[in-house]
């Protein structure tokens, strides 16, 4: 396999920039999973690596070769879509091959790569049926198994579960994390799906209006999201957001929607009365009734089975979700509670996380 490595990676479209310098190094063996919403600059992002497109400004690392100016079919590069872009007309077998013959490798070579490939893939019961007759998670298999058998540098994955229906998806998305991993395939993968991306991903790049917002682990990104975009993205449901002032030198906040919380994490330098935001997961508030208990006027449940949403707003009415295991109170107003270290502090005009100095 190989490093990817880009610097300060721009893309124009006339006056409108789509992508503000993207820095990025990916491991030889990473999977880096590129998540946002859309119109964020992400799948920009992967055509540049491919060659589809050409970057404004910046260069683009394989191996420490630059292939900025490279033509697509020189880059050493796999992709694969997410409509397939099978051969209607040809079988599993001349859709794995096609890209090898055109290279003109002798057929025993391309037989010898596709049986490989087909049976790490379980392909090989369907080498001779065509596109029409395969389901849409073994046609996603087949594309994988035309980018593997060209043996690629890199792997560039473009949203490729996505038409794929929710069962299947969860079956495939396992299927390409355990092939990755097998084969230490380098890879860069693009989806607007966080689960996808919190699932498959060594690190995720989460794209916010053309720039990298974060680059972290899962783990990371969930427990220490950078900005509060990061935090309303990943994770589900969205993190609540609460505005507060500072008091007692930073160590706690006054809640517009209630009483004085104390947190772990937060600026300590900055003076009393400086407005922030606090961020707290549905998960991390509890049902409980304390000296510091914030009443929720809880509006309507959403059941999920083993957990239950219950949506609601606080004393000021800022909407509030808390996901609770227990059957759902039937209370129309319910006492919750706000462990401190599960609290997030954000500067609520830039949005950016604030921690101690």
């Amino acid at each position: 396999m190989a490093t990817l490595e880009l610097q300060s990676l721009q893309k124009t479209f006339g006056a409108t920039t789509v992508l503000h310098g993207i820095d990025l190094a990916l491991a030889d063996g990473e999977m880096l999973v590129i998540v946002g919403a859309s119109g964020c600059g992400k799948s920009t992002l992967l055509r540049l690596v491919a060659g589809l497109e050409s970057p404004s400004a910046g260069r683009i690392l394989l191996d420490g070769a630059d292939i900025t100016d490279r033509d697509p079919s020189r880059r050493d590069i796999a992709m694969v879509f997410q409509n397939y872009a099978l051969y209607p007309h040809m079988s599993v077998f001349d859709n794995m091959g096609y890209g090898l013959k055109l290279k003109g490798l002798d057929r025993a070579t391309i037989k010898s790569k596709i049986e490989i490939a087909a049976e790490t893939l379980g392909l090989t019961p369907l080498l001779a049926r065509k596109p029409r007759e395969l389901s849409g998670g073994q046609r996603q298999r087949v594309a994988m198994g035309r980018a593997i058998v060209r043996e690629p540098k890199l792997f560039l994955f473009d949203e490729p579960l996505s038409n794929l229906d929710a069962k299947l998806r969860v079956q495939v998305r396992a299927d390409i994390r355990k092939l990755q991993k097998r084969l230490n395939i380098t890879s860069l993968y693009v989806t607007h799906d966080q689960v996808e991306a919190m699932t498959l991903a060594d690190r995720l790049i989460v794209m916010h209006q053309g720039r990298a917002a974060q680059i972290a682990t899962p783990i990371e990104v969930f427990d220490k999201p950078a900005t509060m975009y990061v935090a309303s993205f990943i994770g589900e449901p969205a993190m609540n957001f609460c505005a507060a002032t500072i008091t007692q030198n930073g160590r706690a906040a006054k809640l517009d929607a209630g009483p004085e919380l104390t947190f772990t994490a937060g600026p300590r330098t900055a003076p009393d009365g400086t407005k922030i935001t606090l961020g707290i997961r549905a998960q991390h508030a509890t049902i409980a009734s304390g000296p510091n208990s914030i009443p929720l006027a809880v509006e309507f449940a959403e059941p999920l089975g083993s957990e239950t949403l219950l949506h609601g707003t606080l004393p000021n009415t800022t909407p509030f979700t808390l996901r609770v295991t227990s059957p759902a109170p039937t209370d129309h107003t319910i006492p919750i509670e706000i462990p401190p270290h599960h609290i997030h502090v954000f500067d609520p005009t830039t949005g950016t996380r604030m921690d101690p100095a």
